[in-house]
Parts: C-alpha cells; sequence; structure tokens
C-alpha cells in the first residue's frame, strides 16, 4: 500500500486537498534585507537592524523563531521565550551582519531542523536557549576580530556549560490539511530548576500599514481560545490548552520607541516584551484583541525536568467533531503522523542502493528536513519597491536608476527554497537548482514547479536571463538550471515510471531564451569563449570577476566557457528526448551539437588561443590586455576542473532512432574535422559502441585527474577542493601599478574582503561542484569502461577505474557527516554531548585540510546532495 504522505501529495497534486497551504514557509530573517531597505545608500544591514526588528513592522513577510505560516504569509505562528535574564524577548535568531562579522553574516544561535514531510504533516524543530543572559554584547565585540582569526560562535561564550540551558522542541502535526496540532516540550538540560516563559505567538502580517490591503482581526473567544478573521484566508480558530493567558497586541511598528513620535497611541509589535519583561501592563489590550496574540506559559522546571505545551491552529469551519482537545487524543494524531513519517522515508531510503548505518539513514533524513523547513514566503515585486507605498514616505529619488532598478518587471510571490532562511533568506538562481536535486527524491512535483517558476516572464527577464538573488538580480550565476530540469526529469521518471514531457517541454522553450541570452551578452567577441563574471564562485580569482579589471581589458574564462559546452549538451539531451514523441525536436538537437563543436573548438584551441596550457597541463583562465597581450593566469583551480562538467555520452540506438540528426552529426564528422577533432572521442567508439562528447580527450582527463587525485594539490580526505594546495607554498602573485593581487591557498574562512568575504573559493570543499565532478566522472566510465584507470590518490600505486573514483569521492564526501563528524568539530559538545551529537547542521563549505564545516550553518540546500551521494556509499 502506498505510504499516507505520498497519498497526500497525490491529493494536493490532484487538487483534492490543499495539503501545502500551511508549512513551515516562515523565514528565520526578515531585517536585513534588500527587501526591507528604502535607504538612499543601500545599505540593508543598516537600514534594518536586528535592534529594531521587535519594534518595526516589516513591509515583505514575516520572521519567527521556528515558525509556520500560509503559502501567502497571511497568519504566521512562531514562539517567543523569556529565561527571565534577557533584555527582550526572545522572538526571532539573532546574528551579526556583513559589516559586523570578522567574516561575513553570520547566525549566533544554536537551533536544528530535525523532521520533516513534504506537506508539512509533520515537522520538528530544535532550539538551544540559555538559561543565563543571551551573550549579546560579547558576540557582537568578538565580531569585530582581525580576519585571521576564526568566527567567535555562541558555543564558545559559556553559556551552555554546564547544560545550563532548555531543549525547546517543537513539532507540528496536520489532523487535516487546515487543522495543525502544535506541541512544544521544554526540558532543563542543567542542574538547578529553571524558570521559564514560553508564548506561543499568532500574528497577521501587516500590509494594511502600507495602504495594500484591509486590516484583520483578531479577538479571545473565552479563555483559551480565539478567533482569527482575515479578508481572503477566512476565520481560524486557535487553542491554547492550559495556557496562564491569552494576551493581545498589533504587529505595528512602535514609532515612539524608534523615533520618539510622542502623537502615537495604540499597541505595538514589541508590545508582548515589554509586558512580560518590564511589568507596563498598558502594551497590550485589555480588550484583548488586535492583530497579534499569544498564548503565555510560565514555570519552574526542575533539574532534568520537562514542561509540554500544546495549541492548535484549525480552519474555523472544519466539523466540531475533528477538534481534539483532550491530551490523549492529540498526542495520538501527533503518533500517527511519525509513524507515517517513518514509512515515508523507509520507503525513500529504500529506492536502489541505499546507506546501510543508522547513523547514515539520520543523515539523509535530515538533510530532507533541513530542505523542507528552508522553502520560504518569498514577497519581492520589484516596481512597488522602487516606487514606494500609499501612504509612506517616496523613496530616495537615486534608487530609481540603482540597485535592481532594470528588473521592474519582477513580481515574487511564492513559497520557494532558499539556500538558508537566516544567513541567505533570499533565492540564489544556481543554489537552487541543486537543491531540486535531493528534493526531487521526496516531492518530485514540487522539484519540478521550483525550477519552472524561475523561468516564468515575472521572473525571468524579458532579455531571458535568469534572476540571481535580491542583492544584485543582474549578477551571474553558473548555468546550471537546464541541467537541473534534466536531472529532475529523470528522476521523476525513475519514481513514477512514466514520463513528465510536458514539463520538460514547457522548461526546454524558456530555457532557449536563457541560453540566448548567454550566447548574445556573455560571448564579447563571438568567438565562443565566454566570460560571465564571478558565476558563483566569488574570491576564486585573482580579481573580482564582476567589476572592471584594473588592468583594463577582460578575462576570458574557463568556467564560465564550461559552463556554456555543459549547458548546451544538457541542451541537446533534452532535445533528443522530447525528438522521440515531436521529429521537429531533432533539428534543434542538431543545432546544439554544432554549437557544442564550435565551443569545444574554441576553448582547446590552438596554444595561442585556447585555454588548455600545454606547459601545466591544465585549464586556465586568459587575461586578455587592451594592448592585446594575453597570457593564462596559472591559479589552479576550480575553475580548471569544470571543464570535466561538459561531457555526456549518446548510445548508439538513440543516434539510430534519430536518423534526421545522425545525418547532421555524420556530416560534420566527415567535413568539419577541424571542429570534430576538437572533441574527445567523437568519431571513436566506446563501450557498446557509445559516443563521447567531451572538451576532455583521454591524455587530457588523464592530465587532469593527475592533479585533481593529488592529495597535495585538490584531494582532501574530504572531498576536492576549490583551489590546488600547491598555492600554500606558491601564492599566485600579480602587479599592476603598484598593487599587488596575489591568490594564497585558505582552507578555512577568507582571508579576504574580495566579494564581501563572507565565502571563500580559495581552498575549501563545495559539495555542488564535488557532485558535478562525480557525475562527470561516471559519464567518463560509462565511455571508457573498466580498461581506462587513474591512480588514486596520485602517488599512492592504486590504480583504479573511474567508477571506483566516485565511489571514494563520494566516500570522503560523506564522511564530514559520519561517526565523529569533522564537519562539526568546533567544540567537544557537539560530537561527544548526547543532547547534541544526533543533531546535525549542513554547513555551506568545509576546510579543505579538516574537514570542518564553515560559512552558514544551515545552508541545507546543496549540502543536501549528501543524502544523494549517500545512495551509492554503503556506510
Amino acid at each position: 500500500m502506498m505510504p499516507a504522505e505520498w497519498q497526500r501529495l497525490e491529493e494536493e497534486r490532484d487538487r483534492k486537498s490543499h495539503w501545502r497551504r500551511w508549512g513551515a514557509y516562515l523565514s528565520e530573517r526578515q531585517w536585513g534585507t534588500v527587501r526591507e531597505d528604502y535607504s538612499a545608500y543601500g545599505e540593508a544591514w543598516d537600514y534594518f537592524p536586528f535592534d529594531d526588528a521587535h519594534k518595526r513592522a516589516y513591509r515583505w513577510g514575516e520572521d519567527g523563531l521556528l515558525g509556520i505560516c500560509d503559502n501567502h504569509c497571511r497568519l504566521a505562528f512562531s514562539i517567543g521565550l523569556w529565561n527571565g535574564q534577557d533584555r527582550i524577548l526572545k522572538e526571532r535568531l539573532f546574528g551579526l551582519s556583513g559589516p559586523q562579522g570578522n567574516h561575513g553574516e553570520d547566525v549566533k544561535e544554536l537551533y536544528y531542523y530535525l523532521d520533516a514531510t513534504p506537506t508539512a504533516s509533520y515537522l520538528r524543530g530544535l532550539y538551544k536557549y540559555p538559561q543565563a543572559a543571551f551573550p549579546y554584547d560579547l558576540l557582537r565585540e568578538k565580531g569585530r576580530l582581525p580576519r585571521r582569526e576564526a568566527e567567535f560562535e555562541i558555543i564558545d561564550t559559556g553559556v551552555f556549560d554546564s547544560d545550563r540551558y532548555f531543549d525547546v522542541q517543537i513539532e507540528y502535526a496536520k489532523a487535516s490539511a487546515d487543522d495543525i496540532l502544535i506541541r512544544i516540550t521544554i526540558d532543563n538540560r542543567g542542574p538547578d530548576p529553571a524558570p521559564i516563559h514560553l508564548l506561543g505567538q499568532l500574528y497577521f502580517r501587516n500590509l494594511w500599514s502600507f495602504g495594500r490591503a484591509a486590516k484583520p482581526s483578531m479577538h479571545a473567544d473565552g479563555d483559551d481560545r480565539l478567533l482569527a478573521t482575515h479578508p481572503s484566508l477566512g476565520t481560524y480558530e486557535f487553542t491554547a490548552m492550559e495556557a496562564k493567558e491569552l494576551i493581545f497586541t498589533d504587529n505595528e511598528t512602535d514609532a515612539v520607541e524608534l523615533y520618539g513620535f510622542t502623537y502615537q497611541h495604540g499597541f505595538f509589535k514589541d508590545g508582548f516584551g515589554k509586558y512580560l519583561i518590564d511589568g507596563k501592563l498598558d502594551t497590550i489590550n485589555p480588550k484583548q484583541e488586535g492583530t497579534k496574540a499569544a498564548a503565555v506559559y510560565s514555570a519552574v522546571i526542575p533539574a532534568g525536568g520537562q514542561m509540554i505545551a500544546r495549541m492548535r491552529l484549525r480552519d474555523e469551519s472544519l466539523n466540531a467533531s475533528e477538534n481534539a482537545t483532550a491530551a490523549p487524543a492529540f498526542d495520538e494524531i501527533f503518533k500517527l503522523r511519525i509513524a507515517e513519517a517513518d514509512e515515508f522515508f523507509d520507503d525513500v531510503l529504500c529506492r536502489g542502493a541505499v546507506a546501510k548505518s543508522d547513523d547514515a539513514r539520520r543523515i539523509q533524513r535530515q538533510a530532507s528536513a533541513g530542505l523542507i523547513w528552508s522553502k520560504q514566503y518569498y514577497n519581492f515585486a520589484v516596481e512597488e519597491w522602487l516606487t514606494g507605498d500609499p501612504g509612506q514616505p517616496v523613496p530616495p529619488a537615486d534608487r530609481a536608476h540603482g540597485r535592481n532598478s532594470t528588473w521592474k518587471h519582477l513580481f515574487n510571490e511564492d513559497v520557494i527554497s532558499m539556500p538558508d532562511k537566516w544567513e541567505y533568506p533570499w533565492y540564489a538562481a544556481w543554489d537552487l537548482a541543486f537543491h531540486m536535486i535531493p528534493f526531487a527524491l521526496v516531492d518530485p512535483d514540487f522539484a519540478k514547479k521550483q525550477l519552472s517558476l524561475f523561468l516564468r516572464e515575472w521572473y525571468m527577464h524579458p532579455n531571458g536571463q535568469i534572476p540571481a538573488y535580491e542583492w544584485a538580480l543582474s549578477d551571474v550565476n553558473p548555468p546550471v538550471h537546464a541541467w537541473a530540469c534534466w536531472r529532475v526529469y529523470k528522476i521523476d521518471l525513475k519514481l513514477h515510471g512514466k514520463p513528465d514531457t510536458a514539463f520538460l517541454e514547457t522548461v526546454f522553450h524558456k530555457l532557449l531564451m536563457n541560453f540566448t541570452w548567454w550566447v548574445n551578452r556573455k560571448d564579447a567577441r563571438g568567438d565562443n569563449i565566454f566570460e560571465g563574471g564571478f558565476l558563483g564562485l566569488d574570491n576564486i580569482g585573482i580579481f573580482d570577476r564582476s567589476k572592471p579589471l584594473p588592468t583594463g581589458g577582460s578575462i576570458e574564462q574557463s568556467d564560465g566557457t564550461s559552463w556554456m559546452a555543459m549547458y548546451c549538451l544538457n541542451m541537446l539531451k533534452i532535445s533528443i528526448e522530447l525528438a522521440q514523441y515531436n521529429p521537429v525536436y531533432e533539428d534543434i538537437a542538431s543545432k546544439f551539437f554544432e554549437h557544442y563543436l564550435y565551443i569545444a573548438a574554441a576553448m582547446n584551441g590552438s596554444d595561442e588561443s585556447g585555454l588548455w596550457d600545454p606547459k601545466d597541463e591544465f585549464y586556465y583562465d586568459r587575461l586578455k590586455l587592451p594592448n592585446d597581450h594575453e597570457y593564462p593566469m596559472r591559479v589552479r583551480s576550480m575553475v580548471g576542473l569544470i571543464p570535466l562538467f561538459a561531457v555526456d555520452t549518446l548510445d548508439p540506438d538513440t543516434i539510430d532512432a534519430l536518423p534526421g540528426f545522425r545525418r547532421r552529426m555524420e556530416w560534420f564528422i566527415n567535413n568539419r574535422p577541424d571542429l570534430a577533432g576538437n572533441l574527445a572521442s567523437l568519431t571513436r567508439e566506446g563501450v557498446a559502441e557509445r559516443r563521447l562528447l567531451s572538451l576532455v580527450g583521454r591524455d587530457r582527463l588523464r592530465a587532469i585527474l593527475r592533479r585533481m587525485l593529488d592529495p597535495e594539490e585538490f584531494l582532501s580526505d574530504y572531498g576536492v577542493r576549490s583551489l590546488s594546495k600547491f598555492h600554500k607554498d606558491q601564492p599566485y602573485i600579480l602587479n599592476v601599478e603598484q598593487t599587488q593581487y596575489r591568490v594564497d591557498y585558505e582552507p578555512g574562512e577568507s582571508q579576504t574582503g574580495l566579494f564581501g568575504g563572507n565565502s571563500n573559493w580559495r581552498g575549501p570543499i563545495w559539495f555542488p561542484v564535488n557532485y558535478l565532478l562525480i557525475e562527470s566522472l561516471q559519464k567518463f566510465h560509462h565511455y571508457h569502461g573498466d580498461a581506462f584507470t587513474v591512480e588514486c590518490p596520485t602517488g599512492s600505486g592504486n590504480f583504479v577505474t573511474l567508477d571506483k573514483v566516485c565511489h571514494e569521492l563520494s566516500r570522503r564526501l560523506s564522511s564530514l557527516m559520519l561517526g565523529q563528524r569533522p564537519a562539526m568539530a568546533h567544540n567537544p559538545k557537539f560530537s561527544n554531548d548526547p543532547h547534541f551529537k544526533n543533531n546535525l547542521l549542513f554547513y555551506e563549505y568545509f576546510n579543505g585540510d579538516t574537514g570542518l564545516g564553515l560559512g552558514a550553518s544551515h545552508q541545507t540546500g546543496w549540502t543536501a546532495l549528501i543524502a544523494k551521494l549517500m545512495q551509492k556509499v554503503e556506510c
């Protein structure tokens, strides 16, 4: 019988029940975002800092601590906490903004996404709350450490010593699509009794103050029950069992506190904190009505003790008999949903080869949980943002020509997969493409819809560009969208047994527009050598590749050109697939085959014109100066490995089934040897008579892998580094007009402020490119077979096939999280404490020497690729 969660997904797909209406869509941080920035100078962190967040209404969304909301963020629920010591109510996560931190923005809290199903029928999260006053000032002070110092984290402050903290576990279980049960369990881990105040907070998103919507309302309907009525959402009933009291205020800006207004009267967003902490009774509405409410629970929990609070949010129109208000019936629903979640993930994890150990299964399940918890309601309408709102101050005139002013068509109002709901609470185009691969394993419908969304006319620019991220929508991310569409299509086909050609055909036509944008905008000289800017690799180069060069001229990019060659192959693969259903696509397949040949010829070229360096046997970016001089910039980095990504094979059966494509392919082979000769093995058949399309021939493949698999260069115990360790002793140095530019091997945090300085591609291990390396080597093995072996590691005398190399790389990447978890070795507590060690963090990237997790600590998105890799590793 089909697991219940798969049935719910089918009901949602068939529009029988709206299971996706409610979910963990609430951001962990709305303050400090571009959307909320109405300043003249465009410094979002300064315009809306953390210290204003509890006093000031947001315009474009809401945030809260481990909360939920509906899919349009009309009504939200999250928790507030007070330990009797803090000066403000703990309603949201604290962290340092970009300018404050020594390595950029950084959340300074301990919280975990532990479990989740795709429909949010069950969610479980954990927050660790200190019993001492939260160390805001100490964390700010230590944030000013020099770059050479590691980030100072909350675990380093001592507030978790002697286990003097609360484990605050929040669970959500849906009795039906619009009936959500909430259970909050608070454990005192410390040696002494400790007081705790819990607020279950329900609040409407404020659009009325901005002239964008009518004002909704809440009011008490008994001692433990309230009704919340919204013009479009309807009326919801909120019940707080055994709560001490219900209190009310309004989700509105406290202009008296913020701006010194003396004429403003009413109840404001910060009212609950003033009432609970300062004892100010006039900050809550005695009429028990407003737009923000809270159920208050207070207790002194004994050492090792526990308190449980139960709440329920449901559509008032549901049959009253469905309401389980007694604790046993309430907990029975949780028991059922947890069992169904177990059943669902047992089914997911048992598909194909699967990691065997309980630890590996835990990693895979929490990776999926992090993906689901990191879906966020995201609203950004650029034209409204530029012009301002009725009744509000007019934005500065400079904004009309400033950030994102050329994206007036962009109107985003959707639930979107975020890289990290605190550190990156906005989408990033290439991040999202990688997110969809592990997402497709548990929710292929969502994966397909997300990929389609970014190609819609209210996202994609009229010129064909896909928006990058809100800080600079026009920045350029690697063109991996077509790859993701193809991979999700294949995963969905394997899961359901039938091809979704409608999805594939729809995205293909929009991808044609994006491909054309790349060709027209990023091939400046029309010679099939591409630029593109930083391309997601931040500080990997000697210069900021998104800005004018200090030398003048331009950079011909190995990675930019290789990404475009890969894009051609992705489009070729899709068009060949669609040609099986419509022969028109044979002609289009031929077009991408031809374009691939031209790019390959330009990429490999001659010693003077190509990007291959015969001396070092490696691909490098080429600097072209205004005086027509040009030379390779010999930085051994990931940009020289990315040419491996542009690889695929053609089976003879596929070629024979498309006579028009075969005829045109053979014409090129016979009549344009100058082009076909630049491919690896187009004219030479491999295993099972396959043809290989690759920028990298057999000899060059060996040369590149010799460096990639060398522990003294790219190969780490934990995967492939983004920069060769060779540069530890031999940094690349370039002197320009009395200024020295250099690239050093930096295996951990960035030592430079280049590109913001909050991520580092000069030595750490990054999952997305490692994943593509493994996938590419699998394709090479598909062609070359077992006859082709390489030394792994280089210098070991151990020669293995390429599929064994893939297995070894997957094992090394998986070892970051398995066993002693080197990724989480920041503090012995993470590794040894039973209340910490199985709560996993999915970091943005990892130290190239130690495996230590770095950057954003909840960037489950692309680090969740570990769940896919572990399917191939026996753990």
